[in-house]
């Protein structure tokens, strides 16, 4: 499919976006690798190879063992998640060697399959090809692998207004939505190639229906509540985040958890500028929406949430409780704290977005993001692809 140059505003990115990788950097990482894995033996020999191809070639390549310790270590330091605790179990699919895009959207696609597991939801991360200093690696526009298209039509949206931007590059480029269009139609994969494929520009790439598990929503004890046609896809893959790691650079890593229902329902259900759901739950409840002080959106905020919740253990999906995960959270401070190493953490994503109060997440302080180490990051680029307004 053809290349179309979009978003002419947007940042730009240079053919080689990286310069020479940093030898402090570098050896920073390799010494925290072996500090952690004394089976590795001594930093010393793997510290002065790496400084000597660095020298030679301007970067280095990870060995397996270190690439998924940094990707593990990154999961461990972010600041966003509540999931961490369970860290060392991520899985990694090492695609170092791939920069095709027709070769990224079959891997994307191979990661959606073994990290679903007909609902058995597995930790999992994908990464690419890095960024070089005579090269670049491939870049994944999407946002998460798997998100619903936003048609915009007379003003409004039908679908995610998160992606209004994204569906119309998507289209732009050559993408045809299903007929009709729907609230929740998933939109494809849309990747510009590394290395030599650069030159070929971003490319289109359908998502085949088999590999989206999606869970249709109902409630417990509304059954009117089916009839929203409401659903949720069950893998939630970033995929639009560099991960850097000792100086190294892989700008497509998509990578997994699984969600907590409050994300669903509380979020991407529920706010104003997504599928703003709460109006015609409250409706159907027969709440008064007269005035705010009804609580009508925070009973139908925890509604949507129950609804999620029911229907996820209906269809076997692995799913988080903001109340569970809270706690195991803490359990996870604690590890962090026992071990001598800082624990950051963002308080406002920590918190649930419902019933933040009743959590024990809420009644203490933590350490402050840092932006050191193994770490998952948004860059500008990345941002502007995500919203339909790359170059």
């Amino acid at each position: 499919m053809p290349a179309a140059r979009i978003g002419e505003d947007a940042p730009a990115e240079q053919p080689s976006s990286r310069p020479g990788v940093d030898p402090a950097e570098a050896e920073e990482f390799i010494r925290l690798f072996h500090a952690e894995n004394p089976n590795a033996g001594p930093a010393e020999p793997r510290v002065a190879a790496v400084r000597e191809e660095i020298d030679r070639t301007g970067t280095y390549v990870h060995t397996g063992e270190e690439l998924e310790f940094g990707a593990r270590v990154a999961w461990r330091s972010s600041a966003r998640c509540i999931g961490r605790l369970y860290w060392r179990s991520l899985h990694l699919r090492d695609r170092r060697h791939v920069t095709a895009p027709d070769e990224v959207a079959a891997e994307c696609v191979g990661h959606l399959r073994e990290a679903t597991r007909k609902g058995r939801i597995r930790s999992t991360i994908t990464i690419f090809a890095p960024d070089g200093p005579s090269s670049r690696g491939p870049r994944i526009w999407n946002e998460q692998l798997i998100r619903y298209a936003g048609y915009r039509a007379g003003g409004r949206v039908l679908g995610d207004p998160r992606t209004a931007g994204f569906t119309d590059t998507a289209r732009t480029l050559g993408w045809m939505p299903p007929s009709p269009m729907g609230r929740f139609d998933v939109l494809p994969l849309v990747v510009s190639g590394g290395g030599e494929h650069v030159k070929e520009g971003p490319q289109v790439h359908e998502i085949p229906a088999d590999a989206v598990l999606e869970v249709p929503l109902t409630h417990p004890d509304h059954a009117w509540f089916a009839e929203m046609e409401l659903r949720w896809h069950a893998l939630p893959v970033i995929s639009n985040m560099r991960l850097d790691i000792g100086g190294i650079s892989y700008p497509a890593a998509p990578f997994n958890g699984w969600y907590m229902a409050t994300e669903i329902a509380a979020r991407n259900l529920a706010d104003a500028d997504r599928y703003d759901m709460l109006a015609e739950v409250a409706e159907a409840m027969g709440l008064d929406t007269s005035s705010d002080r009804t609580l009508w959106r925070d009973r139908a905020a925890v509604e949507l949430t129950a609804a999620v919740q029911h229907s996820f253990d209906e269809a076997g999906v692995s799913l988080a409780d903001h109340h569970g995960e809270s706690r195991r959270f803490l359990r996870f401070v604690e590890k962090e704290e026992a071990s001598g190493r800082k624990c950051p953490v963002d308080w406002s994503w920590i918190v649930p977005p419902i019933s933040g109060g009743l959590t024990p997440v809420f009644h203490r302080y933590y350490d402050e993001p840092t932006d050191t180490g193994p770490m998952f990051r948004l860059d500008d680029q990345a941002a502007a692809r995500a919203g339909g307004c790359p170059v």
